[in-house]
């Protein structure tokens, strides 16, 4: 998952040093301003787990899922990752972290609150109260000092210059949970360690190059899971019942999504909203824009079936035009 900046109206770049941190030593962004809850109490993962998509029965303490939870139509209402916080490997564990994108936080919320009657569960605020720096690069373990496990979600209580943190492997490097009130501390403490800090600007532009595509930007409430590619990352077809699941199902196994997240190759840079057009045929709108060093103006897409890769669009009402390609992006 990625940060939670407000959605650019317009393409984002990637200034060179930036690009250089994150793609070749250590970039450093605060994402404090995500959305985080925590629920505790001895059914947390009971409930969680049907109401989610993916697997949670068998979480242990220092391990996580990303997941999304939906409508009852199989649409998505948010996106999230779920830590398994608690002694390591103890199951089940003492809490659940939830981190979404801030946009989702209040439809997470009431779900939660609806939804949790008749379980031994206790919800709690944390947006406010936990701040979220995220390592992003190579040197991120180094810099962080953490001995995590390479999968993605893994977790791992640690100190940074004195100050407790939870460690969270990602695919691009290492977040650090703390205190609020510690969080400006625990950055000074990352940049004498060598990390650099890097634009919002810079890391949305990596995110798009890897194509991984951001609630409330390239999906929303009108989307179902496989239409943005994240059946593999995000959804079991093995779990149990869970809020939605029939839709998903269906469409997994006998049907074909009418839209699929696409990369667009740019000629020129792009906003997010513009139409894109092929042939006179409307087949879908720019989401994440940005320009990259290495690949030039590109951009994310929910785009029609029929607008398949090497198919070329009209971007807006300019003689603005993309390639359509799969993702993540190749290399230049």
């Amino acid at each position: 998952m990625s940060g939670a900046q407000t959605a650019p109206s317009e393409a984002t770049g990637a200034p060179a040093d930036d690009y250089r941190a994150l793609t070749g030593t250590c970039g450093l962004i605060d994402r404090s301003e995500r959305g985080k809850l925590a629920l505790s109490g001895s059914g947390a993962v009971e409930f969680l787990n049907g109401q989610v998509t993916n697997e949670l029965a068998d979480l242990h303490a220092g391990e996580g899922r990303y997941a999304a939870f939906l409508t009852h139509k199989g649409k998505m209402l948010g996106d999230l990752r779920i830590l398994a916080v608690g002694p390591a490997g103890s199951t089940p564990p003492q809490e659940l972290w939830l981190d979404t994108e801030r946009v989702c936080l209040q439809a997470l919320f009431d779900m939660i609150r609806r939804f949790k009657v008749g379980f031994d569960v206790q919800l709690h605020k944390r947006t406010l109260e936990r701040g979220l720096l995220s390592l992003i690069g190579p040197a991120s373990a180094a810099v962080a000092g953490a001995a995590l496990p390479t999968q993605e979600h893994a977790s791992a209580a640690l100190q940074v210059g004195g100050i407790e943190a939870l460690a969270v492997r990602t695919e691009d490097g290492i977040d650090l949970i703390c205190e609020a009130a510690d969080t400006e501390r625990l950055a000074a403490a990352l940049r004498e360690r060598g990390a650099t800090p890097v634009s919002p600007g810079a890391a949305e532009c990596l995110r798009v190059e890897r194509g991984r595509p951001r609630y409330g930007l390239d999906i929303d409430d009108a989307t179902i899971p496989q239409e943005a590619g994240l059946n593999e990352r995000a959804v079991s077809f093995t779990k149990g019942c869970y809020v939605g699941q029939e839709t998903v199902a269906r469409l997994h196994y006998r049907g074909k999504p009418n839209r699929h997240l696409r990369g667009l190759r740019l000629k020129r840079p792009a906003e997010t909203g513009q139409e894109l057009r092929l042939g006179e045929r409307v087949v879908g709108q720019v989401g994440s824009a940005g320009v990259s060093p290495r690949l030039g103006p590109i951009a994310l897409a929910l785009v029609r079936r029929e607008a398949e890769p090497g198919a070329q669009v009209i971007v807006g009402e300019t003689d603005n035009s993309a390639e359509v390609v799969e993702l993540p992006f190749p290399a230049a």
